[in-house]
C-alpha cells in the first residue's frame, strides 16, 4: 500500500505548513488550484501531501489518506462490498489522477489512481 496523496484539511494553513517545513525540512509550493488550493511538499517514496482550508463551511478539519489503487472502479466496488460508503465517487482531477473518497469505521479515506 502506497499513499499517492495526503490530505490536511486545517483552519490554519500556514501555520501547519510551517510547522511540517520545520520538522521535515521540505517545502511547500503555492497553492494549487487543481487541488483546491492546498499547498504541496513532495512524499518521500512517491506522492503528494496537500495543506488546505475547509472548501465549505460544513467541512470540518480532518486528516485523509489517499491510497493509490491500479482500477478506482474496482477499488471502490470492493470497499461497498465491505461496508464502506462513497462520499465522492470517482473523480478525476486533471493533471494529477482520478480519487474517490469513502467513509468506514467513523474515517475518511481516499483512493486514488494515476
Amino acid at each position: 500500500m502506497r499513499i499517492q496523496y495526503l490530505e490536511v484539511v486545517t483552519n490554519d494553513v500556514d501555520a501547519v505548513c510551517a510547522a511540517y517545513a520545520a520538522a521535515h525540512n521540505v517545502r511547500f509550493g503555492d497553492p494549487d488550484a487543481g487541488l483546491g488550493n492546498a499547498r504541496t511538499a513532495p512524499l518521500s517514496g512517491g506522492g503528494l501531501l496537500g495543506v488546505r482550508a475547509p472548501l465549505r463551511e460544513t467541512e470540518e478539519p480532518v486528516v485523509r489518506p489517499y491510497w493509490l489503487v491500479d482500477d478506482i472502479a474496482a477499488a471502490v466496488a470492493a470497499v461497498v462490498q465491505a461496508g464502506g460508503e462513497i462520499a465522492v465517487p470517482p473523480m478525476e482531477i486533471p493533471g494529477h489522477g482520478t480519487f474517490a473518497i469513502y467513509l468506514q469505521g467513523g474515517n475518511d479515506h481516499g483512493l486514488w489512481q494515476l
